[in-house]
Order: structure tokens, then sequence, then C-alpha cells
């Protein structure tokens, strides 16, 4: 299995794997899952990597940067301003895809929320309340897992927020 599973076994945390075939063509990794699956797209959920400035940085210390993880439904985008006020960060932009790739050990398209090789700060957008079940990727393009919310939060220790735009 992957990263992505081995953690949420560890942790004892209730999931259901969803397997698809995965189409090499598609350029929206999270809306071929909710359509493969036949799934509702509001509860499949894209994990996106950005880089926040801190506004705790000093001007003797320079600009601090850092990596978090923004997961929010595949039928919105991720709201950036939203994202570092979320952080305690004055602006986060999209990362790199090959610098999410390398930190979090996945393949874009495939990146898990759990199971990263670093342990990122995890943001989820507010919508994920009202949900009984979500869906993320399981740690591979063709590979989504099914959870409880709640239970993403807390093993992520996870901050709860309005993301989605």
């Amino acid at each position: 299995m992957t990263p992505a599973v081995d953690q949420l076994n560890r942790f004892g945390i209730a999931h259901r794997l969803l397997v698809y075939e995965h189409d090499p063509t598609t350029s929206s990794y999270g809306t071929e899952a909710a359509e493969a699956l036949g799934l509702d797209p509001d509860s499949v959920f894209k994990t996106l990597l950005a880089v926040v400035s801190d506004l705790r940085a000093t001007e003797s210390r320079g600009s601090m940067t850092s990596l978090v993880v923004g997961l929010v439904p595949v039928t919105g985008m991720l709201d950036l301003k939203e994202l570092a006020r979320a952080a305690g960060a004055k602006r986060a932009v999209m990362a790199d895809p090959k610098t999410a790739a390398r930190t979090t050990g996945y393949v874009v398209g495939g990146i898990s929320p759990f199971g990263q090789r670093k342990p990122l700060p995890t943001f989820v957008d507010e919508t994920a309340e009202i949900l009984d079940v979500m869906r993320v990727s399981g740690g591979r393009r063709g590979l989504e897992i099914e959870l409880d919310p709640q239970d993403l939060v807390r093993v992520l220790s996870a901050t709860v927020a309005p993301l989605a735009t």
C-alpha cells in the first residue's frame, strides 16, 4: 500500500479505499476521481501545496517561508489570501510542482495529505465540516481514501478555515 494508507492503519482510522482506472491524459486529477467513481465532487478534496511567508519574521532574520498543505473541494479553487490568513502569514503562493513532489514523496496528481515524507501544517476548507465523509488522494493516481473529516483533522492536526473560492 501507500504511506498514506499505512499512516491511517497505524492510527486505527476507519477508511475505505476507492480505486479507479487513471487516464494519463487528464490534467484535473480530482475531477477525474469524482467522475470515475461517481462521487459528489464537493466531497472530493484536492491536496495542494503552497509557500507561505511568515508574518513573525523580523528584519534581522529576513523573510521566513514554509510549505503548507491546503485541502479544498475539486469544485473550487484554493484562495491563497485565505490560506495565508489561516496560516498566520503575510502571503501565500502555489508551490512548484517539483518541490511539492520532492517534499511529500508523492507524484503530482497523487499527493495525499497523509503519509508525507515531511509532515506539513495542513489547512482544510470549512466545507469539510458539513460532510459525513470526504475523499482525498490515497497517495497515487487512481486511489482515493474515504474517511470521516473529523478523523482527517485530528490525525493531521489540521486547521479548518474558509479556503475555497
